[in-house]
């Protein structure tokens, strides 16, 4: 039997504070840092110590986290000078003529949202795709809110609880469960894209259904496709071809070198980087060193602004994993024969308690939606994966697949697919209102989260 200590039972009580504080819809930082300052004082035995302790977790995190923050804030940087310029525009506009019903409208602008998400994030390019591909989805006759679930459930839902390319949320997850980035993104795959097709099927066919019921009216718009009329200048037609061409080199180099996790992150970021400034070069030419620092800014400043929040909860849940909370409380703070929080709970949870497959798979994939409650995806992955190695330890099964399910919990719930105040820049673009489409995804995403845990019990 594992000795469970009182910094064991501090980490339990502040994990179940910040289950009642998500439930509430309430922001979780202060529960977090209070729960490192607790098992920093009875580590450490002193306010000086507690209140150090605190900032050193900061510290830590924020190790962790560095290389997803510095990608997301490259790529929204690239992205910042594409809009400037046009370029995202000119980059859409050929696929235009593949939409000439609304059925091609809605899995069309779906695929496109999916792989633009991969490369850019759904953020950026929920503006990109939205923006462009909106009026002419209208003019075929799909109506705005089934434009807005396209983008929303391709984009906020499958890209990014897959997330490939960049690898933030795996990498995150990862790091919390004490596995390999490679192991979530391979095993997980089965569970990521049932996950993915179910829902989105099921939301299709309940759309075509209302559809045809007359109980969805068609939108319309005054103003189509303005950016026809206008000239594009020789730099902004170049960037359109440059950027597709830069990022499917990377995608062979990625192949052909078998890069992964973060030596592709790495390649993807710094081609972003390399096009932000070629960019600048051709378009603004006098002003290009200028530029390229305002853009650098808006990018890093969006990074900062989606994972700053992120960094205090995830330093908390850190705690749970042996190596981070030596670093930050010392060796001492846990008895010999420790190997960390979640694996001490998982082995002491698997002696007291007769715990199986499909009941671990249900409080995975319900815990890591608890999470999604704030509207931040990201915010709960860091728990789901530390509760995947729980889990995993204490019954024997995969922590990498249990893992990818808390993951998809978090993601589809509080990505963007449920939450209505997570919902508003899809809506904004589309013209509907958020809680609307909020209605229109529940009953696609909760199905497919039902049929998900049920795979899962069966293939962790």
């Amino acid at each position: 039997m594992v000795e469970l200590t009182t910094i064991h039972w501090i980490y339990i009580m502040m994990v179940v504070v910040i289950f009642v504080v998500m439930v509430m819809r309430k922001d979780i930082i202060i529960p977090s840092i209070v729960g490192i300052f607790l098992m920093g004082f009875v580590a450490k035995k002193t306010l000086l110590g507690a209140t150090k302790a605190i900032f050193d977790s900061l510290l830590v995190a924020g190790g962790e986290l560095l290389g997803i923050i510095m990608i997301i804030s490259c790529i929204v940087a690239m992205s910042k000078v594409l809009e400037e310029t046009g370029a995202n525009r000119l980059m859409v506009k050929p696929f235009r003529k593949f939409i000439k019903t609304p059925d091609a409208a809605f899995w069309f602008i779906g695929i496109i949202m999916l792989v633009t998400s991969w490369f850019f994030w759904p953020s950026p390019a929920t503006a990109l795709v939205g923006a462009v591909l909106l009026p002419v989805a209208l003019r075929v006759g799909l109506p705005a809110i089934g434009v807005a679930m396209s983008i929303n459930l391709f984009g906020h839902g499958l890209a990014l609880s897959t997330d490939y390319i960049i690898q933030g949320a795996p990498t995150l997850n990862a790091n919390a469960a004490g596995v390999s980035v490679e192991s979530i993104m391979s095993k997980g795959t089965p569970l990521f894209w049932v996950m993915g097709i179910v829902t989105i099927v099921t939301a299709y066919i309940l759309l075509k259904r209302d559809m045809r019921k007359g109980k969805i009216q068609k939108s319309v718009i005054d103003v189509y496709d303005t950016e026809e009329n206008q000239n594009s200048s020789f730099a902004t037609k170049f960037t359109a071809l440059l950027v597709p061409l830069a990022f499917l080199l990377d995608i062979i180099a990625m192949f052909k070198f078998e890069l992964r996790g973060g030596d592709a992150t790495a390649l993807i970021g710094g081609t972003a980087l390399i096009v932000l400034i070629v960019i600048c070069i051709l378009e603004y030419k006098g002003e290009a060193l200028d530029k390229t620092t305002q853009f650098v800014r808006e990018g890093f400043m969006f990074g900062m602004e989606i994972f700053g929040p992120v960094i205090p909860i995830a330093a908390f849940f850190y705690m749970g994993e042996m190596g981070s909370l030596v670093k930050v409380l010392g060796e001492g703070a846990l008895p010999v024969g420790s190997q960390g929080i979640l694996s001490d709970m998982g082995y002491a949870l698997a002696y007291i308690t007769p715990l199986n497959r499909p009941l671990v798979s249900i409080m995975e994939m319900l815990i890591g939606g608890i999470t999604g409650f704030d509207g931040s995806g990201f915010s709960g992955i860091a728990l789901a994966g530390s509760l995947a190695k729980v889990f995993g330890t204490s019954i024997q099964a995969s922590i990498p697949k249990l893992a990818a399910l808390g993951q998809i919990g978090a993601i589809w719930i509080g990505g963007g697919t449920l939450v209505p105040w997570s919902l508003i820049p899809v809506a904004a673009i589309c013209r509907v209102l958020p809680i609307d489409l909020a209605r229109r995804n529940f009953i696609p995403v909760m199905t497919g989260l039902i049929v998900t845990t049920i795979v899962a019990m069966f293939i962790i």
